[in-house]
């Protein structure tokens, strides 16, 4: 599937949901991919991609930004406290805030650096043991205590289980948000983004379906 079928499908969903145009931003998640999957797309025009792993950014990115302006890079996968300031000098949005201690070293890192990327609260909507976030209980206090710390909190993320129905998971992310007063939604992935849409997502996380199967790391 290409690039403008996606976005089509991202503005027919738009349409059909009675949602303003534009309103869905699709992040292109380009890990695991090879350079020149990733240069075709931005000779394409898309300019918001999405990275799982710091190191990986950090040897893609910056060869990128001195050839083409106006990248947004998303930071989406889990983050660790000893990679977090790479994250935030190298990333727009950091998408996985999961942990009072990860907070509180973004905070920290903050007020060194001058800026903080936005920040999307991942919240573990299953409640999957073997999976990072906040859970849906706890996620009020803790939207409170990250608000405290003056970050930057734009909104919340949410990887549904592969076993169970997503839009069940994204109307609870868009209920936690709203009663939160938070806009930003990051959910749906290639295989859901259209139900997620349709539910009032903000972001929405594509990789396979715009670049391809990923390339195994050898």
């Amino acid at each position: 599937m290409s690039l403008s079928e996606i976005t089509s499908r991202i503005a027919k969903c738009e349409a059909e949901a009675g949602r303003a145009a534009g309103s869905t931003t699709l992040i292109a998640v380009s890990k695991v991919q090879p350079n020149a999957r990733v240069d075709a797309v931005l000779q394409e025009g898309h300019r918001v991609f999405g990275e799982n792993r710091v190191q990986e950014a950090a040897g893609k990115w910056p060869q990128f930004r001195e050839r083409y302006q106006g990248i947004e890079l998303h930071i989406i996968g889990p983050l660790q406290t000893n990679k977090a300031r790479q994250a935030m000098e190298l990333g727009d949005v950091i998408h996985t805030l999961d942990r009072p201690k990860l907070a509180n070293t973004l905070a920290r890192l903050a007020q060194e650096l001058g800026r903080c990327p936005d920040l999307f609260i991942q919240v573990n909507t299953g409640e999957e043991p073997q999976k990072a976030g906040i859970a849906p209980s706890d996620t009020d206090a803790f939207v409170k205590d990250c608000q405290a710390l003056d970050l930057p909190v734009a909104g919340l993320m949410c990887i549904p289980p592969v076993d169970e129905e997503p839009s069940l998971h994204f109307a609870l992310l868009a209920k936690l948000a709203a009663r939160n007063g938070l806009t930003g939604l990051s959910m749906g992935m290639s295989g859901d983004f259209e139900r997620a849409i349709a539910l009032g997502a903000t972001h929405v996380r594509v990789g396979s379906a715009i670049f391809g199967a990923r390339v195994p790391v050898t």
